[in-house]
């Protein structure tokens, strides 16, 4: 980048005090990975964590000024969903196929 580009030196300090509080909300969501009573609470933590590494990842493109993590970060932001979509599936049907037989209905 230019350095026109670049930001200033408050941008830069606001940008590592919100890299500071990404990364402090994501020590959150694993420690909610670990703890949570349930299934749902971990998945709901994991997208929380993936979400927040995508923010972080565009925070560490903008304060370097390397437009290229982007592109990380919107190829991250898609894994990050085929994976989440993966792991509902598993936990509701306990399979990945599509021969899944359907479900019984209590009267």
């Amino acid at each position: 980048m230019t350095p026109d580009l670049l930001p200033s030196d408050l941008t830069s300090a606001m940008l590592m005090a919100t890299s500071v509080g990404v990364l402090v909300t994501m020590s959150l969501a694993l420690v909610r990975a670990t703890l949570g009573p349930t299934v749902f609470d971990r998945v709901l933590a994991l997208n929380m964590f993936g979400t927040k590494t995508v923010l972080l990842i565009s925070v560490v493109s903008f304060l370097t000024g390397r437009s290229d993590f982007l592109d990380l970060a919107l190829l991250y932001s898609l894994i990050n969903f085929v994976g989440m979509v993966a792991l509902l599936r598993f936990t509701q049907y306990n399979s990945f196929s599509d021969n899944v037989p359907p479900r019984e209905e209590s009267p």
